[in-house]
């Protein structure tokens, strides 16, 4: 039996979407994904480093749109 605070049960190697994550939109969250695979490839595509690829893609998509802000 499941506690109701349990985190879902993800399929294979997926992880749930980090928690920061639910307060962007479709369009950012989009953005932050494909900075975070665009740093993967940059580091020869090695594993086991997603989340710091996605907090820095998040970090970088951030700035750029603080920097669109301050344009305006």
């Amino acid at each position: 039996m499941k506690n109701p605070g349990d985190q879902p049960e993800v399929e294979g190697n997926l992880s749930p979407e980090p928690e920061s994550m639910q307060k962007y939109s479709d369009e950012v969250r989009e953005r932050i994904a494909k900075k975070a695979y665009d740093l993967y490839e940059q580091r020869g595509r090695q594993p086991d480093q997603d989340v710091e690829d996605w907090l820095k893609a998040e970090e970088l998509v951030r700035r750029e749109m603080n920097a669109r802000r301050a344009d305006v």
